[in-house]
């Protein structure tokens, strides 16, 4: 990413108060400190609970230059009009206030591993004992022909949550109803596999909801097939029918070309010229500071040890999340939010000598597809000498009560509640 909001460092008014923060580590400092890179689902998380349940015995840093945190998990159910954007909003105060996580607002500018030192913006430096780094993802911009950083704001990906959401939202609502819709989705690894396909969703609803049904969403896959696939054709032919189209590689020939100025895609099969809006969706690495610090390999994603999260390039840090090479967890919140316990939990067995259990992970995936008509994917994951592997899985299956889909819906919306608890408080 760019810079990406994971990557960046809180600060220099909030830290006032620490003194001697900025300066390199003293190596005779009366008990450890772990610097935390990155206040999403892993970083906020990680610095949480490693400040709890150290009790004090830990100085932890999270390096995070905004004041609050806005979740891509649920930013779809913003754009469908079933939540708020404050509703997606959280703030940080209390890891400050309840726990003693000291929040940095600077850009995290580089990693120092040999003097174990993070850089700030304002060139000062952070010593660490171990380091966690969880800066989300990387935006390739060069991976669709024609579209760039440039083209954002008239092509939008809303693939980082915050004020690219809402201008999705805003181009949402501006389209008049016969207007057509064009998504390029991403290719395999990328942050939230369903993630798109739920957008998709979403943004069918809006549309019929406010008598659009003239419009039509065209998505353009790089991929053969994508997560939850069948139901999510099943639920479109049911909630939206003839409002949405999944064209696959084999159909659309590629992505030869998009030209902004102009609003056209161009496939090798056929050329959309005038959409009323195109979501590009690009490919994706790791977050830049992971990248630059020599944390990722040839993937463009971070090798870890599936028995703790720990970098398998430097054993003094951690790498969760979107970042991380995560075996066969996906991308997801709620696996940044489990890998991070994990973490947190050997950091500690390492730093204060803390009991330490073998590592356990989950995730959960829902996806909303219509009111009261939700799905999900989701397993348990145990570390193997290799990779972190499923040790049971679950999915949604085709034709299921509409009871039961509704009680799905609202385990979806508890979990919301549960995992941003979980986080910030």
């Amino acid at each position: 990413m760019m810079i990406n909001r994971r990557q960046m460092l809180a600060g220099a008014g909030a830290l006032t108060a620490a003194a001697g923060l900025g300066m390199p580590v003293v190596k005779a400092q009366a008990k450890p400190r772990v610097v935390v890179i990155g206040g999403g689902p892993g970083g906020a998380t990680a610095a949480k609970y490693i400040a709890k349940d150290s009790q004090g015995a830990i100085d932890v840093v999270l390096v995070e230059p905004k004041e609050t945190f806005v979740t891509c998990f649920h930013s779809n159910l913003y754009l469908g009009g079933f939540k708020k954007f404050d509703q997606i909003t959280h703030r940080y105060d209390k890891l400050s206030s309840a726990y003693g996580v000291r929040h940095v607002r600077q850009w995290a500018n580089a990693i120092d591993r040999d003097k174990r030192e993070v850089v700030l913006g304002d060139g000062s430096r952070i010593g660490y004992d171990r380091l966690v780094v969880s800066p989300g993802i990387d935006l390739r911009y060069d991976s669709v022909p024609g579209w760039g950083k440039e083209h954002e704001e008239t092509m939008p990906h809303a693939w980082l949550a915050g004020p690219q959401t809402q201008l999705l939202r805003k181009q949402l609502d501006g389209v008049k109803d016969g207007g057509v819709i064009v998504m390029i989705a991403p290719p395999n690894p990328y942050r939230c596999p369903p993630g798109p396909y739920e957008r998709v969703s979403m943004m069918a609803h809006q549309l019929k909801s406010t008598g659009r049904t003239k419009s039509k969403i065209i998505v353009l896959d790089p991929k053969e097939a994508f997560s939850k696939q069948g139901l999510f054709q099943q639920g479109w032919e049911r909630h939206y029918p003839g409002m949405v189209e999944w064209l696959g590689p084999k159909i659309h020939d590629g992505i030869k070309s998009v030209d902004p100025k102009t609003m056209t895609v161009t496939t090798g099969f056929e050329t959309y010229k005038n959409c009323a809006m195109v979501n590009v969706i690009p490919a994706q690495r790791a977050g830049k500071i992971a990248i630059d610090a020599g944390l990722a390999n040839a993937s463009g994603f971070c090798p870890i040890k599936p028995e703790s999260m720990a970098s398998t390039l430097d054993p003094n840090i951690y790498v969760l999340g979107d970042a991380s090479i995560a075996g066969d967890m996906p991308k997801s919140g709620f696996s940044a939010n489990s890998q991070a316990k994990v973490a947190a939990m050997m950091i500690r067995g390492d730093l204060v000598k803390a009991r330490t259990f073998p590592a356990r992970y989950a995730n959960t995936c829902w996806s909303l597809i219509a009111p009261d008509d939700t799905v999900k994917v989701g397993g348990r994951y145990e570390p193997k000498p290799d990779k972190i592997t499923a040790s049971e899985t679950f999915v949604s299956k085709t034709d299921e009560s509409a009871d039961y889909r509704k009680q799905v819906q609202a385990e979806n919306m508890g979990w919301y509640d549960g995992i941003i608890a979980d986080m910030f408080s």
